[in-house]
C-alpha cells in the first residue's frame, strides 16, 4: 500500500495530492499557518521550561540542592538530574508516539503542553534542600523527568504537526520553522535569568529569583493551550485513519524497521551531545574555569542562540534544494572546525572569542536542526512515523545527549588535559553520525512506499 499525506510525489497537482491531504492542498491554507504558528510557538513555550533548568543546572542548582557535597562532586549531581530529563525522552517518545499514530498528533501534543507546564511550575515551588533535606533533590529528579516525558513526545509531534500539513517541496522549510522554536526559548530563558541576575543580588537570586521562569509557566502554557486549541488534526493521519491503517506497536516497528530506527538514532550523535556540551557544559567551564560571572555568560549565550535561528532556518531551507544529506553533512563540517580549537578559544577568557566560538558550534547543530524534523518523518511511513521518529531521536539524545555534560565534567576532573578528552568525545559523536547519514537514505520530497 501507499502511504498518504507526507509521502506525496513531488510535483503533484493539488488535484493530485488533495486526497491524501497532505502536499500541496495544504499550501498556504489557514490550517497550514496555523499549523506552522502552533507547532513552532508550542514548542518553543516547552523548550522554555527545559532550558532554564539547563542553565541553572550548571549554576544554582548544585549548592541549592546539593549542598553537603563538595563543588566539584555538586556540579556531577547536578548535571545528573539534568541528564534525567534527556534520559526519560525516549519512553515519552514511545508512549505518546504510540498514543499519537493511534490516536492523533492534535490530541497528543495538547497533553504534551500541560505535563510539561504542571511540572516546571512545581519546580518552581519546590524547597531547596536547606528546607526539607533529602526530599528536595529527589522530587527534583521527579520533576525533571516528566519534563523529559513530556518533551519525548513534543519534539516529533509538533515535527509532524507542522509537515504533514505542508507540501512536499517546502517540508525542509516548515520543519525549520518548526525547530527554531529551541534556540528562541533558549533566547528567551537566558534573557531572563540575565535580567534577573542583572537586576537582583546574588542572595536574591539563589533565594529567589531562580524560581520566577518556573512560575511563569502558568501564562506561557495558557498561550500555548489556546494556540493548540485551534489547530486540525493534520491530512496525513486522518487519510490513514481513513484508509484503516492501524498503528503498529512498537515491537512491531522495531522488528520490521530497527534499521532504519538504528540509524536515526546514531544519525543525532553529534548534534545532540555537542549541543548540551557547547551551551550546558560551556556554561559551567565558563564560570568555574574561565571566571565569567553569570550575567556575562548568560547574555553570551544570548548573542550565540540568537545567531543560530538563522543557521537553521537556512538548514531548513537549503534541504528542500540540495537535499537532506548534503545539509546534515555541511553541518558536521562546521562542527568539526570549531569543536578542534574550542576549548583553546575559551581558555583566553576574552569575551568576544568565547561568543564567536560557541556561536560557531551552535550554527553547526542548528544548520542541522532545520532539516532534522523532515528527514526523520520521511525515514518511515504515516502509520508508525510518529513512533519511529520519536525514538530515533530520543533514543539518540539519551544515548549521546544526556551524559555529555556529565561525561564532560567528569573528564575535567579526572586528567590535567581533560579538555583534549572532551574534544576526542566530540571527534568520535561526528564520526558516528557521518557514517549513520551516510548509510540512511535521502528521500528529500520523494513519495515513499509503505
Amino acid at each position: 500500500m501507499r502511504v498518504s499525506g507526507l509521502d506525496g510525489q513531488v510535483g503533484a497537482s493539488r488535484s493530485d495530492a488533495a486526497p491524501g491531504g497532505g502536499a500541496e492542498a495544504g499550501s498556504g491554507t489557514p490550517a497550514a499557518r496555523r499549523a506552522v504558528v502552533s507547532g513552532a510557538l508550542g514548542s518553543a513555550l516547552e523548550w522554555f521550561d527545559f532550558s532554564v533548568y539547563g542553565a541553572l543546572s550548571a549554576t544554582v542548582f548544585p549548592q541549592l540542592f546539593f549542598p553537603d557535597l563538595t563543588p566539584g562532586v555538586a556540579l556531577l549531581a547536578s548535571f545528573a538530574t539534568f541528564g534525567v530529563g534527556l534520559v526519560a525522552r525516549p519512553l515519552g517518545g514511545l508512549v505518546f508516539g504510540v498514543l499519537g499514530d493511534r490516536l492523533g498528533r492534535r490530541n497528543v501534543l495538547m497533553a504534551t503542553l500541560l505535563l510539561m507546564g504542571a511540572a516546571s511550575v512545581l519546580i518552581g515551588l519546590l524547597p531547596t534542600y536547606a528546607s526539607v533535606g533529602i526530599v528536595a533533590p529527589t522530587a527534583l529528579v521527579v520533576l525533571r523527568f516528566l519534563q523529559g516525558f513530556a518533551l519525548g513526545g513534543e519534539l516529533t509531534g509538533s515535527q509532524l504537526m507542522v509537515m504533514e500539513h505542508s507540501p512536499d517541496r517546502r517540508r525542509g522549510i516548515a520543519g525549520a520553522l518548526m525547530s527554531v522554536g529551541s534556540p528562541i526559548s533558549q533566547v528567551l530563558a537566558t534573557l531572563s535569568l540575565t535580567g534577573l541576575a542583572a537586576w537582583l543580588t546574588e542572595e536574591q537570586f539563589t533565594g529567589w529569583g531562580w524560581r520566577v521562569p518556573f512560575l511563569m509557566s502558568v501564562a506561557l502554557i495558557v498561550v500555548g493551550y489556546y494556540i493548540r486549541h485551534r489547530v486540525e488534526e493534520t491530512p496525513a493521519f486522518l487519510a490513514s485513519e481513513a484508509k484503516n491503517e492501524r498503528a503498529q506497536p512498537a515491537r512491531g516497528l522495531l522488528r520490521q524497521h530497527w534499521r532504519t530506527v538504528t540509524l536515526l538514532v546514531l544519525a543525532w550523535a553529534a548534534p545532540g551531545a555537542l549541543y548540551y556540551i557547547t551551551v550546558t557544559f560551556a556554561t559551567s567551564y565558563l564560570t568555574g574555569r574561565v571566571g565569567f560571572d553569570n550575567s556575562a555568560t548568560f547574555g553570551l549565550m544570548v548573542v550565540a542562540n540568537t545567531v543560530s535561528i538563522g543557521a537553521s532556518l537556512l538548514g531548513g531551507w537549503s534541504s528542500d534544494r540540495i537535499g537532506r544529506k548534503r545539509v546534515l553533512f555541511i553541518g558536521l563540517t562546521v562542527l568539526l572546525a570549531f569543536l578542534l580549537p574550542f576549548f583553546l578559544i575559551l581558555d583566553t577568557g576574552n569575551w568576544w572569542l568565547a561568543a564567536f566560538a560557541i556561536t560557531g558550534a551552535l550554527i553547526g547543530v542548528q544548520f542541522m536542526t532545520g532539516c532534522q524534523g523532515a528527514f526523520y518523518a520521511e525515514a518511515l511511513p504515516t502509520p508508525i512515523r510518529y513512533t519511529g521518529s520519536a525514538l530515533g531521536l530520543t533514543c539518540g539524545n539519551m544515548v549521546f545527549a544526556a551524559p555529555a555534560p556529565f561525561l564532560a565534567t567528569w573528564l575535567m576532573q579526572i586528567s590535567d588535559n581533560g579538555t583534549a578528552l572532551v574534544t576526542g568525545y566530540g571527534l568520535l559523536t561526528i564520526l558516528v553520525s557521518a557514517v549513520a547519514i551516510r548509510l540512511l537514505p535521502d528521500r528529500t520530497g520523494r513519495r515513499l512506499e509503505a
